[in-house]
C-alpha cells in the first residue's frame, strides 16, 4: 500500500537529512529533561531542523496553495507538521526564550 504524499515527503526529508534529525532527536530529549542547560544547542540545531521542515512543507504545498485547494493545502501542512511533532515533541519550543527566576 502506498503512503500518502505528505508521509512520502516527510520520509524523504528525514532520509536526506538523517544526521541532522538524529542529532536533534538527542538534544530534543535532553532539552525536555533540562531546558536551561541544553537551550543553546537545542535552539541552534532546532533552527536548522525547522528550516528543513519549512522547506519541505513549501515543496509539498506549493502547487496547492493557489485557487480552490488552498484549504486542503493548509490541512496538508498541518498533517506534515504533526508528523514532525510526533518525532520531536519539543519542536514548537525552538526559538522560545525561557526566563529563569532569580
Amino acid at each position: 500500500m502506498s503512503q500518502t504524499k505528505y508521509r512520502e515527503y516527510y520520509a524523504k526529508m528525514v532520509a536526506e537529512n538523517r544526521q541532522l534529525f538524529d542529532e536533534f532527536l538527542q538534544i530534543n530529549d535532553l532539552f525536555k529533561k533540562d531546558p536551561i542547560t541544553h537551550a543553546e544547542q537545542f535552539h541552534r540545531i532546532g533552527q536548522q531542523v525547522v528550516d528543513k521542515i519549512r522547506d519541505f512543507d513549501r515543496r509539498l504545498c506549493s502547487a496547492m496553495g493557489r485557487g480552490t485547494f488552498s484549504t486542503y493545502s493548509q490541512k496538508l501542512s498541518e498533517k506534515f507538521w504533526d508528523l514532525a511533532r510526533q518525532d520531536f515533541d519539543q519542536i514548537d519550543m525552538v526559538g522560545v526564550k525561557i526566563k529563569t527566576r532569580q
